[in-house]
């Protein structure tokens, strides 16, 4: 964050503190041997594939913010997207994702489906549009930050936006393996506008 003339030094010092205490979040929050982010700070909870989306496009702003190293930065971001990459995919239960997709609740240590979540589309989005934000950021010509930007290439190019469709125009809003897809559609001017941005540029 730079320093804004319209505001006192105080307040900027007070903005940056809550910057970082924002950011503190996805430092203390994630496991290191996976990248995974839990969900909320309660004791027991999973991880949300959000959250982690979240966590991606956040390491970015901490390098810039001199809140983490980018050496750090970079291993957290590999960690996390070699995850996905090589972790459970298909229609069994307790996999990871399907389709390209993944389950809105993941076990922190396993990696797998938690709490008979649904494979959700628009958790899936904030997680494939972290993973592009990190692929643009991290451009310098490294063996490490060229493993980025191609596991974030093939991560977003496994999603089956048409499966999604389930036969009509807009996208579910998940699927189960129990149930299949869910009743609901992503419709309207909300957060929809990100899947649609996702589906249409892959």
């Amino acid at each position: 964050m730079q320093p804004n003339d319209s505001i006192t030094p105080e307040q900027n010092e007070l903005l940056k503190a809550l910057q970082r205490d924002s950011f503190n979040y996805f430092v203390h929050m994630t496991n290191l041997a996976n990248g995974l982010v839990f969900d909320k700070s309660r004791e027991g909870w999973p991880a949300s594939i959000a959250a982690v989306g979240l966590a991606l496009a956040a390491y970015p702003v901490g390098v810039e913010c001199g809140f983490m190293a980018r050496a750090d930065a970079v291993q957290r971001t590999l960690t996390t997207l070699r995850f996905f990459a090589t972790a459970p995919h298909g229609p069994e239960a307790d996999a990871t994702g399907y389709k390209g997709f993944y389950y809105h609740f993941l076990d922190m240590n396993s990696g797998r489906r938690a709490r008979r979540s649904e494979l959700s589309s628009v958790d899936s989005a904030f997680l494939l549009a972290g993973m592009l934000a990190a692929a643009a950021y991290f451009q310098q010509q490294t063996a490490e930050e060229d493993e980025i930007r191609k596991l974030a290439d093939a991560l977003y190019r496994k999603a089956d936006w048409q499966w999604m469709q389930n036969g009509e125009a807009a996208l579910s809003h998940g699927w189960t393996p129990e149930k299949g897809f869910l009743r609901y559609r992503w419709k309207g001017y909300d957060e929809a506008l990100l899947l649609y941005l996702l589906g249409l540029g892959s």
